[in-house]
């Protein structure tokens, strides 16, 4: 093979490894793109605009944080200690690999499939919290799960070099753990500290169901979030330009991955419908379950195995949000259930059918106690920070918007804009005494 053939081999590679993540990268906004749609549909009509805002402003601060301060703590953690080693130089922002550079042109396709993943946080928790958060107690949360400690916990067990998997053989694949738990038991720690929405739950305690004002929209954006979760697995392998391997360098194939995230969302919505009895939101919902529920190991499970984990994963989530109801928490999309619950799931059932796998050169072989010790860290990674800083914003009144707001609707005091001019599905307005007053069920 003559030189020139090589050097034109090599660019091709070279263009075939950005083009890869950054179509990963345009599949992802989908995510937030159904996100949107899945939450604003979750809402009442009064909420509409509101909630949609929130999640603009979300992708917009978690990405502009996660360039200045996420991307350095991702390459400056894997020790499990800041250390700034040439990697985490190179991440930081006034670094020639943080701009134009014709040198590195991979620095920012990376960077961008990570920045989405981080953004993923922040929809995750938006959801949970809908229709009585202040928008500015929730950008303060949303940065710090979305560039802070999502992102360490990246660090510490999605990267080739973290400690948990140099010193526990973690395994977490398709980040179940990383992202959707910890993500997940933020969202705890905030609602617990936010409380329900008035009229949530009755004086004796028992569970009122306020409804979304456009399911069918919601359905809607769980499908734009299934499309993107391609994008999102995508971002989930290194891609060289002659072959794949899993984020910890081990190889894999598309293959594995299509075979499971299929059979997880088949497996997911089947067990969803069967144990919600057909109740069209956790159906819907146990399709996102069942690909995180076989995340942690979709490059090695048989998808026959994989079919079955997604089925218990998407038959829990109700199950999850009974229980959480019990303890008045008020999720309004069962983002605790879907994400914190079925990502500690994952991460369990990958030590459970993967104990004793190999593991890449040099690093312990997966058990279960390592997963367990892994879950076990990102849980505490995910819960405290946000229900430490969550009860600081409660003290000072930066956390939840005042009863008499909550009662008329965020739209009418936070968005100059009407969402339905031209008539007003499933709530109605009345003005008394000058004050318009949202009358349900019209």
């Amino acid at each position: 093979m003559t030189p020139e053939v090589e050097d034109a081999i090599a660019t091709m590679a070279a263009v075939n490894n950005e083009f890869f993540y950054w179509m990963s990268i345009a599949l992802m906004m989908l995510i937030h793109a159904g996100f949107l749609a899945y939450e604003v549909g979750a809402s009442r009509s009064k909420n509409v605009l509101a909630t949609a805002m929130k999640n603009l402003l979300a992708f917009a601060t978690i990405v502009a944080s996660f360039y200045f301060v996420g991307w350095f703590l991702y390459n400056a953690m894997p020790s499990g200690f800041i250390e700034f080693s040439d990697a985490a130089r190179a991440a930081l922002p006034w670094s020639d690999n943080m701009g134009p550079n014709v040198q590195d042109p991979a620095s920012g396709i990376f960077w961008g499939a990570f920045a989405l993943f981080a953004a993923t946080t922040g929809s995750i928790m938006s959801g949970a919290v809908l229709e009585r958060i202040r928008t500015s107690g929730f950008l303060v949360l949303t940065v710090l799960v979305g560039s802070v400690t999502w992102i360490i916990g990246a660090a510490w067990g999605w990267h080739g070099a973290g400690w948990m998997l140099t010193k526990l053989g973690f395994h977490d694949v398709g980040a179940a753990g990383c992202v959707h738990m910890i993500a997940g038991f933020a969202t705890l720690g905030i609602l617990i500290n936010l409380g329900p929405r008035i009229g949530r739950f009755r004086a004796d305690g028992t569970a009122v169901t306020i409804r979304p004002h456009n399911l069918p929209l919601t359905m809607l954006g769980l499908m734009l979030i299934f499309t993107g979760f391609f994008g999102f697995l995508m971002g989930c392998v290194i891609y060289a330009g002659d072959g794949f391997a899993t984020i910890y360098a081990s190889p894999t194939t598309l293959s594995a991955f299509a075979f499971n995230t299929l059979m997880g969302l088949a497996g997911g919505i089947i067990g969803a419908y069967v144990t919600s009895k057909g109740e069209p939101f956790w159906t819907i919902s146990g399709g996102l379950a069942g690909v995180i529920g076989v995340a942690s190991g979709m490059d090695l499970y048989h998808p026959a195995l994989g079919f079955v984990i997604a089925l218990g994963a998407g038959a829990l989530i109700p199950y999850i949000g009974r229980l959480l109801e019990k303890f008045k928490i008020d999720d309004v999309v069962g983002a605790v259930s879907v994400h914190g619950g079925i990502g500690l799931y994952s991460v369990v059932m990958a030590g459970i059918f993967l104990w004793g796998y190999p593991n890449t050169d040099g690093n312990p072989s997966i058990s279960l106690w390592g997963q367990l010790i892994g879950a076990a860290v990102f849980a505490a990674l995910g819960f405290f920070p946000t229900y430490v800083a969550s009860l600081g914003l409660k003290k000072v009144g930066l956390l939840r918007i005042p009863p008499e707001v909550e009662e008329q609707g965020l739209d009418l005091s936070e968005v100059p804009a009407t969402p339905y001019p031209e008539g007003i599905p499933v709530t109605a307005m009345r003005v008394t005494g000058g004050v318009a007053v949202i009358e349900e069920g019209k």
